[in-house]
């Protein structure tokens, strides 16, 4: 693992590292925020995963997410949203390709050598941070923002024993209906709709839900609402009496300043959560 930079912030440590992923056959960026805490010893963890066009740097340099996490002891990490460099497969769309993974394992051409985000960030990034970082593996929370907020759901449904806390900011809720979800699904993982089920938070809500409230925002002026598609999810959890805070902001689009402006909420929800969990 390289050290691209490690700065203070809030008393705690931003590092950027990047290393040479197995999952994805390339080298990978992700950044790390340790709070003052750390220093004594394992904190508990908030996955942040972004949306579409972005890196690692979007969320770590406009959510505001340090300050917050430094208050409440709980570290942060923001992984790339797709593999990178050259050899990888790309496309001229901005939604498909690099910056564009989806968080799912490609099985299709020319996607499939390099693009398997769920993966990584389910299983080989974990592996390398609990190895690396004072981080307490038994308290782990995610949330993320549009496509990582389709992520942070359809994988903290997947693996609830692992994410202690969910939370999602104007996640893709349906991508199995929404055209960010049907374009890319077909890309990565063929023309069998079977395949995609696995990675809807809509069809996971309906079929297995989450063990514990979830916390999701909307923005009520979103100029991408059609395309999240809020009201599917939300109708699942209902059905499916799942606890869930359901907010929609008046105001706020599907920009970083909506997103700074509930990190403080997202962040002290998390921590409240992980709190409950034993740690490790």
């Amino acid at each position: 693992m390289e050290i691209l930079s490690e700065t203070g912030a809030f008393g705690g440590v931003q590092g950027v590292y990047r290393h040479a992923s197995d999952a994805c056959a390339c080298d990978m960026t992700f950044a790390v925020y340790l709070p003052p805490a750390a220093r004594a010893g394992p904190v508990p963890v908030l996955w942040y995963l972004s949306g579409l066009t972005c890196t690692h740097e979007n969320a770590m340099t406009k959510a505001g997410a340090q300050g917050w996490a430094a208050e409440q002891g709980i570290a942060l990490i923001f992984p790339d949203t797709s593999p990178r460099g050259e050899g990888v497969a790309n496309d001229e769309a901005y939604d498909l390709g690099q910056g564009a993974g989806f968080y799912v394992n490609a099985t299709e051409a020319p996607w499939a050598p390099h693009f398997r985000m769920w993966d990584y960030v389910v299983k080989e990034l974990p592996d390398l941070v609990f190895d690396r970082f004072p981080l307490d593996r038994a308290r782990q929370g995610i949330t993320g923002h549009s496509m990582g907020g389709h992520g942070a759901l359809t994988i903290a449904m997947t693996h609830p024993e692992t994410y202690r806390s969910l939370s999602a900011i104007s996640p893709i809720a349906h991508p199995a209906a929404s055209d960010w979800g049907r374009k890319q699904f077909t890309a990565y993982l063929g023309t069998d709709e079977a395949a995609w089920a696995p990675h809807d938070a809509t069809l996971l809500m309906r079929d297995r839900g989450y063990p514990g409230p979830v916390l999701i925002d909307q923005g009520a002026s979103d100029q991408f609402l059609k395309l999240l598609t809020p009201q599917a999810l939300i109708e699942a959890a209902a059905v499916r009496g799942q606890p869930t805070e359901f907010r929609m902001l008046a105001g706020y689009d599907h920009s970083y300043f909506y997103v700074s402006s509930v990190m403080e909420h997202h962040v002290r929800w998390h921590a409240a959560q992980l709190a409950l969990a034993p740690a490790a």
